[in-house]
């Protein structure tokens, strides 16, 4: 048995190491890749691919940071990603975080798959069903935890350990490319990327 913790134990730092190493191909955006990975502001949306990255369930945890300006913060993260125009995504709206309207607290987190069920289609078709509110305590300009769990047909979102949206998955794609995604005329930051 202990032989097997301290496998499982080593594998988990190996592929940790692997995390902050990673090489990655922007689209749409410049990105700066460390300890922080950075996306810049650009008009339209922008993902950073991790090259050499496939997923097809599991789990994602990551630390991200937006900010809290209207319509100018849109940060999350792409899986089953195909091409540079396929792919799902799990996003968040940090200027809805902490808003006294209930209607905009209910935007805060959004779940797309593109190319054929962006935002806008998914709100008028299906109101309240592909995005939700967060904790609002959840401070819009610093640092939270995110975890996302893909299963076979279902994503769920959690955001500082609590859960936050559940989602029978769109895409017809179940497995692909994974990386960091801003939203249109947004940049964003990331640490601590987890994938199991």
């Amino acid at each position: 048995m202990l032989r097997y913790i301290l496998f499982a134990f080593s594998g988990i730092v190996s592929f940790n190491s692997i995390c902050t190493a990673q090489e990655l191909r922007a689209v749409n955006r410049m990105a700066v890749s460390g300890a922080v990975i950075h996306l810049n502001e650009a008009p339209g949306a922008g993902v950073a691919w991790i090259k050499d990255k496939q997923f097809d369930k599991g789990t994602i945890e990551f630390d991200i940071k937006g900010k809290n300006v209207l319509q100018q913060s849109f940060v999350g993260f792409a899986f089953h990603g195909v091409n540079d125009s396929t792919y799902d995504a799990i996003y968040f709206r940090p200027f809805n975080f902490q808003v006294p309207e209930a209607g905009r607290r209910s935007h805060s987190v959004q779940y797309i798959s593109l190319p054929s069920y962006d935002w806008q289609l998914l709100r008028e078709k299906y109101p309240g069903k592909y995005e939700n509110e967060i904790d609002s305590s959840t401070d819009p300009n610093k640092w939270f935890h995110v975890k996302i769990v893909v299963t076979d047909d279902e994503a769920s979102a959690y955001v500082n350990g609590k859960r936050c949206l559940t989602v029978a998955l769109l895409g017809t794609q179940k497995t692909g490319m994974v990386g960091y995604w801003v939203g249109n005329g947004s940049s964003g930051d990331w640490k601590n990327l987890k994938i199991y």
